[in-house]
């Protein structure tokens, strides 16, 4: 028996060795690896290769390093992420290293980074703008270096990475589009001198301190290395005399299958799951963007053979992202004693893990962490080589410049760089030196933010296609008499079969019950010499006992505020045609009926769910005994938002709420909707669309921070995507990442307040104050120190930025969904383009400063062959709901008609 085990358990520790044993590079491998990139190196450098060169080998036109003599003052701009950096340096005359820099930062809102290449360069020409006037020098002409760390050839732009997709810039001259902005401006001249990367400016930054340093490299979330390289070997440029500093962009090392022997089943699973299949493979190997998701797919493929985790598989490890790189720097710092802690994160991704598993998730990291310094470092002896046979040395000494979090922050990876080029390269004596000046603590903070926590927000186009595509199949379920019951978007057939004509008239009570607040409004349509509508309104508090008590409760206080309404207006002793605006998911079977099928919004009356919503007010107010009402309609809030807007616009078709809620309905064919006999006509259906994601649809763009909100929530897996839209959630959002980041001392200093842990404290009206482009960072100060937790100006643009992430998604998520229903519209018309007006209302889109523009941008983007207009609803629902009610007061009106004369 014990033989038995202990062969099971040898077995089962090969399996895992041979597995790992594929990440194990041998020196010979490494010298191959060496040699490769050796011949990519070269044929990058010459006119015929290039081409077709999967190491670029970009000139920069940077002809030296500095040499200790540069002397003066300099404009310096810094833009390679989602943060904007303006500094002024200043080089005392002829004194090393006497160098001194102000600088500011700037963020740059997700809509500019995808808008057009107009809108990103007049908005960094407004920040140059704004530091000149704070250093008081807009009368100065300074000379201006630009690191611009993006791939160029030279000053054309190559391609955007990072997230940014602003037009009109591919292709282009980044310089010229910078000093025509500047024109645009007229307020003041540069003289723009260089533009360079972030490896470029990493290496010169530190042969400011060390001359021999003629190398920078990069390794961090990507990957990359430029050096000196003798004129007469860069083919693409004229010219055979002296140095230029060439930017390898060595990630592309690969493309060409070369180390397909070296790369494994893991990194082909993560290559075909990237936003660049194919592209990029070497950075893949070896950035911090992708170890974590290497690891991930063993730790995946362990324990579906039963290696690991006695074979359970959770629902967070097959989220993809969901093992970041950080954690492979953590798991590798803890020697055995330190088990608990490495458990802990695990425990964390929801992995219940023994000591062998910890043991062996530890040893996947090294190795994956390993191979990535090792490939590096194989790369880094390739270059230094080259650099001592193009100078006829037999030994060379040298120094490379590096910034990256990788090699900052791993234990072990700056160790096995050095250890590998050393053992490739012997007769290179190679030192390495840290970029101490970095892109400041504020840049630092955002790109933690982008890379750490909230890369998942942000999506491509090709993305929000995709949801718009899973939204569309989730309204055909929804529609099916057969899928219908298992649909999470329910389309709900709402027998209101028109949009206002104009002929409404009359004098209706509206009720609208969708929150804490009711309201009550009388509503006068009358025809003199055009239609006119009056209104007179009053707002009465749901208090939360009623909320959460009984049904019988909650509608006797709806009875009870109606019947103060009507004695205010003097009307008791009429007996009005009323609209029901209640705002809460309902199956109809006619315009007056409505059975609720659950509360959303934090209600949880009882007894409600399941009842007809009508009977139940009605029974409240026949047990009053003092007034009377017709209850000829009930519709929900976007209903009434479609009608109100349609008053206006005829050709209204769509209704949103995007506010505390959300929520969409929009007119569809009757042939379509299966829940409903006949084929004639339309009908406005309710989709309910904040189920959306209710059966998994979601799961892989939902984030932790989703999962929280969720789990802590009054109905946990339900509405899930009005949790990753709607204002009700989005500041709990926000403050759940702020606590996050300060827990990881990237804000705050880590400080954690109890305000900052009080559930509910930081309000979406927050996310919209901190957004707004002039008070935004003032606004970001006074709500942080509300929360206790004293804010630097570092501190007030990170979470500046946050908001604007979160908000952003939401808008983009709104437009997704949208979409669907506008392409839909645009089919059951067969219309080659769709010339329609979306009616909207809500808090959200109506107070955040910067959510319409977002939101009307994405949805141009996504249905190009539309013609949409957005119509803000400016009386809210009600005057909708009453235009129903004078539709199905009429067609009463109508119906009792024929019986009269059928009868007679």
């Amino acid at each position: 028996m014990v033989t038995a085990v202990a062969q099971r358990l040898a077995s089962q520790r090969k399996e895992i060795d041979d597995t790992l044993a594929t990440f194990t590079l041998s020196t010979t491998q490494l010298q191959e690896v060496k040699a490769k990139m050796r011949v990519e190196l070269e044929r990058g450098l010459k006119k015929d290769t290039h081409p077709t060169a999967s190491v670029k080998m970009l000139p920069t036109y940077v002809y030296r390093t500095p040499d200790g003599t540069e002397r003066g003052k300099y404009l310096a701009l810094d833009l390679g992420g989602t943060n904007f950096r303006v500094l002024v340096v200043k080089i005392r005359t002829g004194m090393r290293n006497s160098v001194r820099m102000y600088n500011k930062i700037y963020a740059i809102p997700l809509e500019i980074m995808q808008g057009t290449g107009e809108e990103l360069f007049d908005h960094i020409v407004q920040c140059i703008s704004d530091f000149l006037d704070y250093m008081g020098m807009k009368n100065t002409r300074l000379p201006l270096g630009f690191t611009f760390s993006f791939p160029c050839n030279q000053t054309d732009l190559v391609s955007w990475t990072k997230g940014f997709k602003a037009t009109d810039c591919e292709g282009y001259d980044v310089v010229d589009m910078l000093r025509e902005a500047i024109k645009r401006r007229n307020e003041f001249d540069l003289d723009i001198v260089a533009i360079v990367n972030d490896t470029v400016g990493t290496m010169m930054t530190c042969a400011y301190e060390d001359p021999k340093c003629q190398i920078g490299l990069i390794a961090g979330t990507g990957s990359n290395v430029c050096y000196m390289e003798e004129m007469k070997n860069i083919e693409l440029v004229e010219g055979d005399e002296g140095q230029m500093c060439v930017n390898t962009e060595w990630g592309g090392f690969g493309e060409n299958d070369n180390i397909e022997d070296i790369r494994t089943r893991y990194d082909r699973e993560v290559d075909g799951g990237s936003l660049n299949p194919g592209k990029q493979r070497f950075e893949k190997m070896t950035s911090g963007m992708y170890l974590g998701e290497i690891v991930r797919q063993i730790l995946i493929d362990l324990t579906k053979r039963g290696l690991l985790f006695r074979g359970r598989i959770t629902e967070r490890l097959k989220t993809k992202g969901i093992f970041e790189t950080k954690f492979l720097s953590q798991i590798e710092r803890y020697s055995s004693h330190l088990w608990h802690k490495l458990r802990s994160i695990l425990q964390s991704l929801g992995l219940d893990s023994t000591c062998d598993d910890s043991i062996i998730v530890k040893e996947v990291c090294g190795a994956v962490s390993r191979r990535a310094a090792q490939l590096c470092g194989a790369g880094m002896a390739a270059i230094v080589d080259k650099i001592r046979e193009n100078r006829g040395l037999d030994h060379l000494e040298i120094t490379v410049g590096v910034d990256g979090t990788l090699y900052k922050l791993h234990p072990h990876f700056s160790t096995i760089l050095k250890d590998t080029v050393r053992e490739l390269a012997p007769n290179c004596k190679v030192d390495f030196i840290l970029s101490e000046d970095g892109s400041g603590k504020g840049a630092a903070l955002i790109t933690a933010v982008i890379d750490k926590y909230l890369y998942a927000m942000r999506f491509s186009d090709e993305t929000l296609r995709d949801i718009m595509a899973r939204f569309r199949r989730e309204m055909e379920n929804g529609l099916g008499g057969d899928t219908n019951p298992t649909a999470t978007v329910k389309m709900l057939p709402t027998f209101v079969r028109s949009i206002p004509d104009g002929s409404e008239k009359g004098d209706f009570i509206a009720l609208d019950l969708g929150g804490s607040n009711f309201r009550i409004l009388r509503v006068k349509v009358s025809h003199e010499k055009k239609q006119t509508v009056q209104m007179e309104s009053q707002i009465y508090e749901t208090p939360e006992d009623i909320i959460h008590g009984s049904g019988s409760r909650l509608f006797d206080h709806v009875a009870e505020c109606l019947g103060d309404f009507m004695e205010k207006q003097k009307i008791k002793d009429k007996k009005l045609p009323v609209g029901f605006t209640f705002s809460f998911p309902c199956a109809h079977s006619k315009l007056d009926e409505a059975v609720l099928l659950t509360w959303t919004k934090r209600f949880k009356a009882s007894g409600v769910e399941g009842m007809d919503v009508v009977k139940l007010l009605n029974k409240a107010i026949k047990k009053r005994g003092d007034y009377d009402a017709d209850i000829m309609a009930v519709v929900n809030d976007t209903v009434g938002t479609m009608m109100t807007c349609g008053f206006d616009d005829q050709r209204c078709e769509v209704g949103i709420i995007i506010g505390t809620g959300t929520n969409a309905c929009y007119m569809e064919e009757l042939r379509h909707i299966d829940m409903v006999e006949g084929d004639e006509g339309r009908m406005c259906i309710n989709t309910e669309w904040g189920a959306f994601g209710d059966d998994g649809t979601l799961e892989d763009i939902r984030t932790e921070f989703d999962r929280e909100i969720d789990r802590g929530s009054l109905n946990p897996g339900k509405q899930l995507f009005e949790k990753m839209v709607s204002g009700m959630y989005m500041g709990e959002l926000v403050r759940l990442i702020l606590v996050k980041m300060a827990k990881e001392g990237l804000l705050f200093e880590g400080r954690i307040t109890p305000e900052l842990l009080t559930k509910g404290k930081f309000e979406t009206k927050h996310v919209s104050a901190i957004e707004k482009s002039k008070e935004g960072l003032t606004k970001a100060k006074e709500i942080l120190t509300r929360l206790g937790v004293e804010p630097s100006e570092d501190d007030c643009i990170a979470v500046q930025h946050v908001c604007a992430i979160v908000s952003f998604r939401s808008a983009n998520l709104i437009a997704a969904t949208l979409g669907a229903i506008l392409t839909r519209l645009k089919d059951n018309k067969n219309s080659p383009r769709l010339r329609t007006t979306v009616g909207i209302d809500g808090s959200l889109y109506k107070m955040h400063p910067q959510y319409s523009r977002r939101l009307h941008k994405t949805v141009r983007r996504l249905v190009p062959e539309s013609d949409v207009r957005f119509l803000l609803s400016e009386s809210g629902s009600g005057k909708g709901a009453a235009m129903v009610t004078a539709w199905a007061s009429r067609l009463a009106d109508q119906t009792r008609q024929i019986h009269s004369t059928s009868i007679s």
